[in-house]
Formats: C-alpha cells, sequence, structure tokens
C-alpha cells in the first residue's frame, strides 16, 4: 500500500508559501494528520509538516521514538525563545537525498496546540530543537537551502549538476529553485 500523500519536492511553489492559521480541530484535522504520519513513516522521516504534502495549513506531525516519545502535532506553533548554537547534519524530505551540516539554536521554546485543542508548551534542545525549527520553517515558506553558506551551496550545485545530467527531473526543479542553468537531460555540461 503506498502513502496516502505525495512528497512535495523542492521547487513546487507550496513549499514557498506561509501556510495558514488553523481556526477549527475537526475530524477532517485529525485524519489529515494520521495520513500525514502514515506518508512520514512511509519516507521515513522524523518529521512532517503540512506544506510538505501541499496543504497549506500551520501543523506538523513528528516522532521522536529514540527519545522515548509517540508521534505528536504541533499546530499552530511558534517559537518564543531560543538560545545556543549547535551544528548538525540536517536533510529534509522535500530535499531528497541532499544532507548539509547546518547551525540553529541549540534550546528553543516552542507554543502550539495538540489535536484536543490544549495548548502545549514544549523546551526542547539539540535534536528535537532542530526538528522544530526545521517543521516550523516549512510553515513559513523557508527551505532547507535558505540555510546553506556559500561553500554548502557550491556543493549542492555541484550535486544537481550531476543528477541533471542522469536525467533527474527533481534535480532540474531543484536547479531552477536555486537559480542554475542545467542542461536538458541527454545533454553535457560545458
Amino acid at each position: 500500500m503506498s502513502a496516502p500523500y505525495r512528497i512535495r519536492h523542492y521547487g513546487d511553489p507550496v513549499l514557498k508559501q506561509r501556510a495558514k492559521e488553523i481556526t477549527n480541530i475537526d475530524g477532517s484535522l485529525v485524519r489529515l494528520v494520521d495520513d500525514m504520519l502514515e506518508t512520514m513513516y512511509d519516507e521515513p522521516g522524523l518529521g512532517l509538516a503540512a506544506p510538505q504534502v501541499g496543504i497549506r495549513k500551520r501543523l506538523f506531525v513528528y516522532d521522536l521514538a529514540e527519545e522515548g516519545y509517540d508521534p505528536r502535532t504541533l499546530i499552530n506553533p511558534e517559537i518564543i525563545e531560543s538560545d545556543g548554537e549547535w551544528e548538525f547534519n540536517e536533510g529534509c524530505l522535500s530535499v531528497p537525498g541532499l544532507s548539509w551540516h547546518i547551525v540553529r539554536p541549540k534550546t528553543v521554546h516552542i507554543r502550539g496546540y495538540d489535536l484536543d485543542g490544549n495548548e502545549v508548551n514544549i523546551e526542547a534542545d539539540e535534536l528535537e530543537a532542530r526538528l522544530f525549527q526545521h517543521e516550523l520553517d516549512h510553515l513559513n515558506g523557508v527551505l532547507l537551502v535558505e540555510h546553506l553558506d556559500d561553500e554548502q551551496m557550491k556543493e549542492a550545485k555541484k550535486i544537481l549538476r550531476e543528477r541533471a545530467e542522469k536525467g533527474d527531473g527533481s534535480a532540474q526543479a531543484m536547479s531552477d529553485e536555486l537559480g542554475l542553468s542545467l542542461p536538458k537531460p541527454g545533454l553535457s555540461l560545458p
């Protein structure tokens, strides 16, 4: 059985748009969350934001099972505070097969709502803090590649060139978004 949703990849316009606030928690939202979790596990990933499946709603699901948690949902999340710095090799389901060492705040205080409509406040650090920042970026239309430094961007463009030479259509879409001119599949690079 395939996942209920297809993960949207870099270059899809929905990933660049700010998601809309959720004003009503109902059965359709619960079904959406269940389908998003199934899609996330199918990939597999630690978190998945609604825009990554083409839905412009401010929510994400996540599962840090290795941290002893059950799957969770945050609705209308916002980071209240952040502190420190932590570098970690970060990837994204919407930028498949690529990851980079990215520096983000080490700790965050995030506030949002659960599926019962209860306010949730979480003090998170390291991996959990990074996951929250990454997924919140998706809700704000910010993608992982926007955190790359010049050297990392150069590396990304090189990898995309190589993928485009092999006829990888997702590499073409990603390169278009990065402003990189790549040849059509089957043509060699100068």
